[in-house]
């Protein structure tokens, strides 16, 4: 565990380790959670698909493509859980394919139309 003060900035790095040189690595979704076994009953979303939904959440430059970092401020739960979870989903591509899913950025669904 990593112990924390409510709102210190934690800052976390994601590194790939991989021979290939010619990949890098994308935060797609991180989701928190009171539960290490349940990220669906209880969750707050950091970032979803790649779009930011805490204000407080950043992503930072990493020299190396290999590495992701990104940081928020801390917060706990309103039911006033001990513990927070983190749940995160990378994603792996190609350096140079600016088609993949590292290079679309946010991406948010859109909805369709139920008219007639």
């Amino acid at each position: 565990p990593y112990y924390v003060d409510l709102n210190q900035n934690l800052y976390l790095q994601a590194f790939l380790r991989s021979s290939d040189t010619n990949l890098i690595l994308f935060v797609d979704t991180c989701v928190a959670s009171p539960d290490p076994h349940d990220f669906r009953t209880q969750t707050y979303e950091l970032i979803r698909n790649g779009c930011v939904k805490d204000p407080t959440y950043s992503s930072y430059y990493s020299p190396n493509r290999a590495a992701a970092r990104f940081g928020f401020n801390a917060f706990s739960f309103v039911t006033r859980h001990p513990s927070v979870y983190l749940r995160c989903q990378l994603v792996v591509c190609k350096h140079n394919d600016s088609s993949s899913r590292c290079y679309q950025g946010c991406v948010s669904r859109l909805k369709r139309n139920t008219g007639s």
